[in-house]
C-alpha cells in the first residue's frame, strides 16, 4: 500500500499538524466538499446530527449538518489556494483577510459529542439583550427579550404583555433570534410581576 499524500505531494504521515479552519461551502454541498477534501488528502470535519422531519402520514429521521453551510479542515494557510478551487467552497472563515483558526478544544469537544451518541442539535447563538422569537409549543410566535440564561439549555425570556414583565422559562432550542435590542435604562417599575413557567 502506497502512503497517502496531500495536494502539495508531502507524504501525510510527515506532514505537520496544521491548525483547523471553517470553511464556508455552497447550501447543501457539505457532504460532497467533504469528500472532495478528503479526496485530496486533508483531515476534514463534518459533525452530522438526527434531524427528524414529519409529513403527514410518518417521522422520517435523517443527518443533517450541525453547522449548515459549514466544515472544517486542517491545512496550511500559507497555501489555502487548493481549498478554495475545492467546487462549493465559498470562502475561508476569515478576519481582516486572514484566515481565522478554530480552537482546536472547540473541535475536540464537537467530535466527542459526535461519537458520544448523545442526541444533540444546533440552536441560535444567544447574547442577553436578543430579540428573539419562540418557535415552537404552546407560545409559538411569542416575541420577547433575552433577559438572562439559566443553566446550559434553559432561558429567560421577558415578554412584554399590557405593560407588564413577563418571564417564560423555555428551552433555547426552541427559539429563533430576531436581532439585538438595547438593554432597557432606569429602575424597573415596582408594579411589574415576574411569572416563570416551565414549558
Amino acid at each position: 500500500m502506497l502512503p497517502e499524500h496531500n495536494s502539495d505531494g508531502m507524504n501525510l504521515a510527515d506532514q505537520p499538524s496544521f491548525p483547523w479552519f471553517a470553511l464556508q461551502v455552497r447550501a447543501r454541498q457539505e457532504a460532497s466538499v467533504a469528500d472532495q477534501l478528503s479526496g485530496q488528502g486533508y483531515e476534514r470535519f463534518l459533525p452530522f446530527y438526527k434531524l427528524r422531519k414529519r409529513w403527514s402520514d410518518r417521522i422520517k429521521e435523517f443527518d443533517a449538518p450541525l453547522f449548515p453551510g459549514y466544515l472544517f479542515c486542517r491545512f496550511n494557510p500559507q497555501n489555502r489556494l487548493p481549498i478554495l478551487k475545492t467546487p462549493g467552497v465559498v470562502q475561508i472563515v476569515s478576519f481582516n483577510n486572514i484566515p481565522a483558526a478554530v480552537d482546536e478544544a472547540e473541535i475536540l469537544s464537537i467530535q466527542r459529542l459526535a461519537s458520544s451518541g448523545i442526541e444533540h442539535q444546533p440552536c441560535a447563538f444567544l447574547t442577553i439583550g436578543d430579540r428573539v422569537r419562540i418557535n415552537a409549543g404552546p407560545l409559538l410566535g411569542l416575541e420577547g427579550i433575552l433577559s438572562s440564561v439559566k443553566g446550559n439549555h434553559r432561558l429567560v425570556l421577558c415578554v412584554s404583555l399590557l405593560q407588564r414583565s413577563v418571564a417564560v422559562e423555555i428551552d433555547s432550542a426552541f427559539i429563533t433570534v430576531l436581532r439585538p435590542v438595547a438593554k432597557p435604562s432606569g429602575k424597573q417599575n415596582s408594579l411589574d410581576r415576574v411569572l416563570t413557567v416551565e414549558v
